[in-house]
């Protein structure tokens, strides 16, 4: 199943834009009368017939609308410190999406080694990685945030930081027992240096409950995946989602 993109899919008739456009008629050579697949990047998935083939802005008429597409049953925004190695982070954009998330936040930590990140490349990553997985909704890639500044947003649902507390802390699975899919979850991953104690300790005073990610010592990225397929592997099959069999 191939999954095209359209940044406005509301009425009967889209249209694509050149690179998708370009990917549906040169690439994969569709042609007029062809039933295609769009995702409007929000969750909905639309079965199309292509009415006009070119290649710079190809044209359907929308036959059938499907909401929730391949979206899972919980709401995960991941709030992670971009890595030293630009292609660590992006990796991890792709499985995170893959998995599903619906924000990704790059944090700019007290000790982070990367002050500077741009967020185009990322999103580009996940529109793809959310195509591949058969997903209709597009996580949203934030511009990057300093770690205060994100953690003075009001706290939605619970949230839960990775840092190395030495009071007592709960596994993330733990955490999450009990928890409603309608619950929205917010995870911090913080640098290579981690968090500073005192944006851990905002962090608490913030509502955040700290949490470990098991005994190993795990790079950023991968504490990222870790997370992010804890939340996935404890509400699937809890809360129906749509995907094509």
């Amino acid at each position: 199943m191939e999954l095209f993109y359209a940044k406005e899919a509301h009425g009967s008739v889209v249209t694509l834009d050149q690179e998708e456009s370009g990917h549906c008629i040169k690439v994969l050579r569709h042609r007029v009368g062809d039933e295609v697949c769009v995702i409007d990047g929000m969750g909905t998935m639309l079965r199309c017939r292509l009415t006009d083939a070119n290649a710079k802005g190809a044209q359907l008429e929308v036959l059938e609308r499907t909401e929730g597409f391949g979206v899972p049953g919980y709401h995960l925004t991941l709030a992670c410190c971009p890595t030293k190695n630009n292609d660590r982070f992006e990796w991890m954009v792709e499985k995170a999406t893959e998995m599903g998330v619906d924000r990704i936040v790059p944090l700019i930590g007290e000790r982070s080694e990367r002050k500077v990140y741009k967020s185009d490349r990322a999103r580009r990553i996940a529109l793809s990685a959310a195509k591949q997985s058969l997903k209709a909704l597009i996580p949203e890639v934030e511009e990057p945030v300093s770690v205060t500044e994100f953690l003075r947003r009001p706290l939605q649902g619970i949230g839960l930081i990775a840092y190395c507390f030495e009071g007592s802390r709960v596994s993330i699975t733990e955490a999450l027992d009990g928890i409603d899919p309608n619950t929205p979850i917010t995870v911090l991953i913080g640098p290579e240096g981690d968090f500073s104690p005192e944006e851990a300790a905002m962090a608490l005073e913030r509502g955040y409950r700290p949490i470990h990610l098991g005994p190993s010592r795990l790079r950023t990225e991968t504490a990222a995946l870790a997370a992010v397929s804890a939340v996935y592997l404890n509400f699937i099959g809890k809360k129906a989602y749509v995907s094509e069999d």
